[in-house]
């Protein structure tokens, strides 16, 4: 499914409602569904060299997908490198949006979940202070009594492992707390432990049309997940203004939903 934007017409804005349609989740999803987003430039780069962050990478339409996948998920999933580099707050919502979640099925505002071994996240962190809902912190036992004591009512500490923290661990409890429909917004060492795994469903890919020149590192970093490459299929692709907001899915996705049947 290809689709220029808007269909047979010039340049104009993107519609949320049709982007809710094409990027809706599996209806019922039996296992959690999970959905990577990045934006990178033309040639490769994760961040814009000046400031080392992702929002310097300017795609049209990335910010208005940005908030329909958000709107979509039962959470948003993020290492801690990413919170603190990116500046994270809750989820920000408007009482359509909330409306429309609970139409879903779903709680109105979707809340942010950050993998870390060491639960390093302070009190005074925005993503603390201005949300919503409180945060959900997936840490060790080592980690775990520490951020208790720290954090309060203020986050939700939840140990997935001992020592470590593994993708299958934070998929589990995800789904033991109702949220199967996970988007992870990275960093690269986080999505790529999820494809090291085999439990990457779907990637969206804003491509900037820009170039960064060298620096900034690609969106998935750390062993690769399989050898040769992970196949992907191409779901659709939206052409908006200079840029193009990619999605594709692996064998493990359509397994999860097939693709419609061809005419």
């Amino acid at each position: 499914m290809r689709h220029v934007w808007p269909p047979g017409g010039p340049p104009g804005e993107l519609d949320p409602a049709a982007l809710a349609g094409l990027y809706a989740y599996p209806a019922h999803p039996a296992r959690p569904f999970v959905r990577v987003n990045f934006v990178s430039s033309a040639d490769g780069a994760v961040a814009d060299a000046a400031s080392g962050r992702s929002g310097g990478l300017a795609a049209p339409g990335d910010r208005p997908l940005f908030g329909v996948l958000r709107e979509l998920a039962d959470v948003v999933v993020a290492g801690a490198g990413t919170v603190r580099a990116e500046g994270y707050r809750g989820v920000r919502t408007s009482p359509e949006r909330r409306a429309r979640r609970r139409a879903r099925g779903q709680a109105e505002v979707p809340p942010v979940a950050v993998v870390t071994t060491t639960a390093s996240v302070e009190p005074d962190a925005a993503l603390v202070t201005d949300t919503a809902v409180p945060p959900i912190l997936l840490t060790t036992a080592d980690a775990a009594p520490r951020a208790r004591a720290r954090l309060g009512d203020a986050a939700e500490v939840v140990v997935v492992g001992e020592h470590d923290v593994t993708p299958e661990a934070v998929l589990a409890a995800l789904a033991e707390r109702g949220l199967p429909r996970v988007l992870c917004e990275g960093g690269p060492g986080l999505f790529g432990s999820f494809a090291a795994a085999g439990l990457v469903d779907e990637l969206c890919l804003s491509l900037a049309p820009q170039l960064a020149g060298g620096g900034p590192g690609r969106i998935l970093d750390g062993p690769a997940a399989t050898e040769p490459p992970t196949p992907l299929r191409l779901a659709a692709a939206l052409a908006h203004e200079d840029a193009l907001l990619l999605r594709y899915r692996t064998v493990r996705g359509d397994a999860a939903d097939p693709p419609p049947e061809a005419d």
